[in-house]
């Protein structure tokens, strides 16, 4: 069923009327670290898989996409505070060999370099080791979440204010998924985004929202390269 964004009063507050609500031990596991940029094809593959997650809400409903992702997050978030750094995403990618990529970044905003990677990884083999949270063997990725990166936290909306976004929903709104334009920012739990060719700015719920991706646009590889200090973006071994 599809959902008419600029439907229903109780989605505006007075003086938004001219918006839109639009672990046993373990040891045969492996670790490798990348910080890489993300790239467009794999954003657009997890796009077309949303759609079997609808339903999932809550602040972390973006970092994760099955209860096993959400145990990992559990034990991954205290690590990761721990050293300064926010996990981003968390997935555990099935095939001839189970991957565990666990996305994570700065909380100062700086930016993750190879070492906040790999010591993220040091700390989070002990954690993994004793809780155990995948049976048999696997590999642990480590990565940065590249310049045009997911947002998968209510407060990224805000820190990539003004620049060019994707947006995936998880159901319809208006007849279409997709959305893309300038963040605006959030209010009230709506994610605010100003769309080419529409004079008001859109509210977005933030619990509709199935993925979402910054643009690569010059102004954020600027924006990227000035907050590294001018150092170009880090790659590794492990990216493609």
């Amino acid at each position: 069923m599809g959902v008419d964004l600029r439907f229903g009063r109780g989605w505006l507050r007075p003086g938004l009327t001219d918006r839109r609500l639009a672990l046993t031990p373990n040891p045969a596991y492996k670790r490798r670290i990348t910080c890489s940029i993300a790239s467009d094809d794999a954003f657009e593959r997890s796009l077309s898989a949303a759609a079997l997650f609808v339903g999932k809400t809550g602040p972390d409903a973006l970092k994760t996409k099955t209860p096993q992702d959400d145990r990992i997050l559990a034990l991954a978030e205290p690590v990761a505070e721990d050293l300064g750094l926010e996990i981003v995403r968390v997935r555990v990618m099935s095939g001839k060999k189970t991957r565990l990529q666990i996305m994570t970044d700065r909380l100062d905003g700086v930016g993750v370099d190879v070492d906040d990677c790999a010591r993220l990884s040091r700390a989070l083999s002990d954690v993994l080791e004793v809780e155990d949270p995948i049976s048999g063997e696997y590999d642990l990725e480590i990565s940065s979440p590249g310049i045009d990166r997911p947002l998968t936290a209510l407060a990224h909306f805000d820190r990539w204010e003004g620049y060019e976004v994707r947006i995936e929903l998880d159901r319809l709104a208006e007849g279409r998924k997709r959305f893309k334009g300038i963040l605006a920012g959030t209010e009230d739990g709506n994610v605010l985004l100003d769309m080419e060719g529409e004079e008001d700015t859109t509210l977005i719920p933030f619990d509709w929202i199935a993925e979402a991706k910054l643009v690569l646009t010059d102004a954020l590889i600027e924006a990227d390269l000035k907050a590294r200090g001018g150092s170009a973006p880090t790659q590794t071994e492990g990216d493609e």
